[in-house]
């Protein structure tokens, strides 16, 4: 198992590719923290991790709520000892034409994909330091990279989220704490559902994927452990790009 011992935090992990990062990350050896606005769904994802094997706690975060993101690491430290991994998965989307969406709209999708990043990286750094050493995985989109139609807040968080690696990276590479991100094309989740049902849609989805299919969450968690261990140390402020050849267009 490559992370054999390590503690993480993933946030948004109750479902869709938090979900798949916290359970391969247990194969992989690391006691994790599910952390997600839905505590039911967190739950039902440490049953899964503790049959294999592995210690987990499901906590309720609203990772844009600097108290909450506060607890969670607090909890973190308290109950597991440590924390040696940080994915910043939590988000959200809203599809509208610019002048549809509302401020309040707006708001929300800023304050949870890319404040969510900054107040729980923030938070978790200090951890990081007391031991030397960290990993910080936050994932962005092709979305950041590209635009995509009726999505300006989302793609905007994400492009933000992008930068913001980077900038991380050169602050705290030094430090022995890497920040790296991973950019998901189409993945089958609970966000994608509504227009991947939709056959048409998903001819025209399918269409860009050089690779001929729709990614799963199994997909970007391959990409996490990687970053998350020892193998990726010299990996320092880079968008790793998962999305079946979506950006060679």
């Amino acid at each position: 198992m490559k992370l054999e011992g390590k503690i993480a935090i993933v946030t948004g992990a109750a479902s869709g590719i938090g979900r798949g990062i916290a359970l391969r990350f247990a194969k992989e050896g690391v006691d994790v923290v599910v952390a997600d606005i839905n505590l039911d769904g967190a739950k039902e994802v440490v049953k899964e991790i503790e049959k294999l094997g592995r210690r987990a706690l499901a906590l309720k975060v609203d990772v844009s709520c600097s108290d909450d993101v506060d607890q969670m690491v607090k909890t973190t430290i308290e109950k597991l000892g440590k924390l040696d991994i940080l994915v910043n998965n939590a988000g959200v989307m809203v599809m509208k034409p610019i002048v549809d969406m509302t401020e309040d709209e707006w708001d929300r999708v800023l304050d949870i994909n890319l404040k969510g990043v900054f107040l729980c990286t923030k938070r978790a750094v200090p951890e990081m330091l007391k031991q030397g050493k960290g990993k910080i995985i936050n994932i962005a989109s092709v979305a950041g990279q590209v635009g995509f139609a009726n999505s300006s807040a989302y793609c905007a968080s994400k492009g933000g989220i992008i930068n913001l690696t980077r900038e991380l990276a050169l602050e705290l590479s030094p430090k022995k704490i890497n920040v790296n991100a991973i950019g998901p094309g189409v993945i089958e989740t609970v966000m994608t559902k509504s227009f991947l049902q939709d056959p048409e849609m998903k001819k025209v989805l399918l269409g860009m994927i050089p690779y001929g299919r729709v990614g799963q969450p199994a997909d970007i968690a391959a990409a996490a452990v990687f970053l998350a261990s020892d193998e990726s140390d010299f990996v320092n402020g880079v968008i790793l790009f998962v999305d079946g050849g979506w950006l060679t267009h």
